[in-house]
């Protein structure tokens, strides 16, 4: 019924899902906190910058485990990247990948999170918060993709 939506099968995304899953689940069992790629990246700046933001406690408290994750998130790609696996090329020029990254980061912290930490981590603990935000998040994507489809851009 739905298999003209998966062309290469549903196997791997059943998979990603099921690791994201288990991931989710452990980082809570070890850590007692919930996952979060900006929260994650905040708490890495902690390091380097100096400012208030960065220097709050509980970015400080947990950055050593974080930056663990945050390697690992790095790693991940670069392996995958090195062991050739299939990338699909992109016509997006890099200026437009920075600036949606800029945007994204920032709307993250005026957000209180990303959507990984609100769609996976905060739906799973069944936060009304992060069901709001993730409402907002695909809100906002289906806008601006339709949109960016009229304009033809």
């Amino acid at each position: 019924m739905i298999d003209h939506l998966f062309p290469n099968g549903i196997a791997h995304y059943l998979i990603g899902g099921a690791c994201i899953g288990l991931a989710t689940a452990l980082l809570y069992l070890t850590t007692g906190r919930q996952g979060g790629v900006s929260t994650f990246f905040s708490s890495v700046w902690s390091y380097c910058l100096r400012t208030p933001f960065f220097q709050q406690e509980s970015l400080r408290a947990s950055r050593h485990w974080r930056l663990v994750f945050t390697l690992g998130l790095v790693l991940g790609g670069t392996i995958y990247a090195v062991l050739g696996l299939p990338l699909d090329p992109t016509a997006v020029p890099v200026w437009r990948l920075a600036l949606g990254g800029v945007l994204v980061g920032y709307g993250a912290r005026l957000g209180g999170g990303c959507t990984s930490g609100h769609g996976i981590c905060g739906m799973a603990s069944l936060s009304g918060g992060s069901l709001a935000m993730v409402v907002v998040f695909v809100s906002t994507a289906i806008v601006t993709a339709s949109l960016l489809t009229f304009w033809g851009v």
